[in-house]
């Protein structure tokens, strides 16, 4: 798996960005892998979800994500379906240890014009992403 990023965050969560990838549709498709590197069980914290009333209602998601376009002076959040629901991996509130989950999250696209974003996880350390 590629590493474009690394980040972490509390209790030995690691999450690996592997891919960034705009589609045709406008989108901005973010995947990795979120990994236990402790020897004890994690909680995801309920900070991932974000504090919109319309995502949480959905349960434990990554709805909180931002993307932050600096130069752009723009923040983007994770997309929603008609329901509310965000578009991200879902349902992942506590990983055993060493355990591993594939993640995925979507954005709306920046425009082609903008080569790099902060991607901000609540309770994970920012990381810059290169968009191609």
């Amino acid at each position: 798996m590629e590493k474009l990023a690394v980040v972490r965050g509390q209790k030995g969560l690691e999450l690996t960005v592997s891919s960034v990838e705009r589609d045709a549709g406008g989108f901005l498709t973010i995947k990795g892998q979120l990994e236990n590197t402790s020897d004890s069980a994690a909680a995801i914290s309920s900070q991932t979800s974000g504090d919109e009333t319309e995502v949480m209602k959905h349960g434990s998601s990554f709805g909180g994500a931002t993307l932050v376009d600096a130069v752009g002076k723009k923040r983007y959040y994770v997309l929603r379906d008609t329901d509310g629901r965000p578009l991200t991996t879902t349902g992942i509130s506590v990983l055993s240890p060493k355990a591993a989950a594939a993640v995925f999250l979507q954005f709306p696209a920046p425009p082609t014009s903008t080569t790099e974003v902060s991607f901000q996880l609540p309770t994970f350390e920012p990381a810059t992403l290169k968009l191609s």
